[in-house]
């Protein structure tokens, strides 16, 4: 099997990124084939089918995003890291209690399956806590130490362009598990097994709604080992080339 040269990979990227950075006075893009700088993990394997595939990747976003005054949930490809892997935290899957597995693309339940929980992964998830979606497009659902390259903190750029930086340990989210258990099927103890597990405490923590805030005078969004990992929201207005990939 041919090997990988990956640090070629990744400053073949970086070099694409400065010429399109070059043409364009508004945007940034990264151009990417969906190969990391790490070994992925063995797929298809136990929870996950699916065969790795190289891609075609462009995502393009504003130089100078503008925060607007209300967030919003719009796109499950919430950006891109800076080796041009695109960052998914969340799910296709919802609970299903007709299906056989027990989770469907049935969204009527209103539980949206975690594929990253306190007690295990599923759906085959890393030791990168990445892992590949039925097209072969790996993707991450949480940060992973690679991430972090000649000791700077960032390591992406969100889909609306504010930048998205990870440093460990440094902020505490402002989500917590909710206490008590479900009222609705499955029941049972709120455990992180679904992201309605978890609930928004405004101050309980550093970050704000969509696990961002004012640093050095800018804002912006970071990446946490705990939930939700990256943002699910976005307070900018979010580039097509986000939602062209969504699940």
């Amino acid at each position: 099997m041919r090997k990988i040269n990956y640090l070629a990979i990744l400053f073949y990227s970086l070099i694409i990124i400065k010429s399109i950075d070059a043409q364009s006075s508004e945007q940034k893009c990264i151009i990417s084939d969906g190969v990391p700088n790490h070994k992925i993990g063995q797929f298809p394997t136990k929870g996950n089918p699916n065969k790795f595939k190289k891609q075609n990747l462009r995502f393009c976003f504003p130089k100078k995003p503008v925060k607007r005054p209300a967030l919003r949930y719009i796109v499950s490809t919430v950006g891109v890291t800076l080796t041009g892997i695109p960052i998914r935290p969340g799910t296709a899957a919802w609970y299903d209690s007709s299906s056989p597995k027990k989770h469907s693309q049935n969204q009527s339940s209103g539980l949206n399956l975690e594929a990253i929980r306190p007690f295990e992964k599923i759906f085959g998830i890393d030791d990168y806590n990445g892992h590949l979606d039925f097209k072969g497009l790996y993707h991450y659902h949480k940060p992973n130490p690679s991430l972090l390259s000649n000791g700077q903190s960032l390591i992406g750029y969100a889909a609306d362009g504010f930048e998205i930086l990870y440093i460990p340990g440094k902020f505490k989210t402002s989500w917590r598990l909710k206490k008590g258990n479900r009222k609705i099927e499955p029941f049972g103890k709120y455990d992180g097994s679904f992201k309605e597990d978890y609930e928004f405490i405004n101050g309980s923590g550093d970050l704000d709604e969509c696990n961002g805030k004012l640093l050095d005078g800018k804002y912006r969004y970071f990446a946490t080992n705990s939930f939700p990992f990256f943002p699910r929201c976005h307070w900018g207005n979010t580039s097509k080339d986000f939602r062209k990939i969504n699940r």
